[in-house]
């Protein structure tokens, strides 16, 4: 499904007044994604994986390399808010989410009951989302996201959100998502979950990919 060769991605940093330089958030990576699969990216923090996450979701380009996409959607995890507009409610802006996330009106449209059911904002879901705390953007767009479908799902594991109870429902989701033979690509920092849900790994390092192979 994807073909990642040889990308690099640069930053600028400020380091003083008018002084700048530049950080290389990935150096080189190559790797494929294959369809039903699901690949584990694992690293120390700063090794480049959330990066690589919003890359994948073609968020941000490579400065050098190439990617190629069979034609299909991507969900970024990362981008929950993607698209909200305070002065809507959680309504409209679900609409307008899961249009930018690849949805057809008429698909959005028919899951709107089951996003407020799962989102669980009651009679919040038809209020401006300019009066919603940070935990309930989070729900409300993670319920979206998770309602695209779409041909690969990107999922950082750090992603925490609401409350408690609702982490819990949104963790189990998510392993539901990689279980139903859906192209995942997982972000972790368990090897237990790691080897659990994933068929292969790609091991990344100051930007680098460094290893790739079966997850075990």
């Amino acid at each position: 499904l994807m073909n990642i060769c040889s990308v690099s991605v640069s930053y600028r940093q400020r380091t003083g007044l008018l002084r700048y330089k530049t950080f290389r958030g990935l150096k080189d990576v190559s790797f494929k994604i294959y369809a039903g699969e699901t690949l584990g990216i694992i690293g120390s923090n700063g090794a480049g994986k959330s990066t690589l996450l919003r890359l994948l979701a073609g968020i941000i380009e490579p400065d050098k390399g190439l990617i190629w996409r069979y034609p299909g959607t991507v969900a970024s995890l990362l981008a929950l808010n993607v698209g909200f507009r305070p002065e809507l409610d959680g309504r409209e802006n679900a609409i307008l989410s899961g249009i930018l996330l690849g949805m057809s009106l008429a698909d959005i449209t028919n899951k709107l009951d089951m996003i407020r059911a799962f989102s669980d904002l009651g009679d919040f879901f038809d209020e401006p989302v300019g009066v919603y705390s940070t935990g309930m953007r989070a729900r409300l767009g993670f319920a979206v996201a998770i309602h695209a479908d779409p041909d690969i799902l990107l999922i950082d594991e750090v992603l925490g959100v609401g409350d408690e109870n609702f982490r819990l429902k949104s963790q189990q989701a998510m392993r539901d998502k990689i279980k139903a033979n859906k192209t995942v690509v997982l972000v972790s920092h368990s090897m237990a979950s790691i080897e659990e849900l994933c068929d292969r790994v790609l091991w990344l390092h100051n930007g680098r990919s460094i290893a790739s192979g079966e997850a075990k």
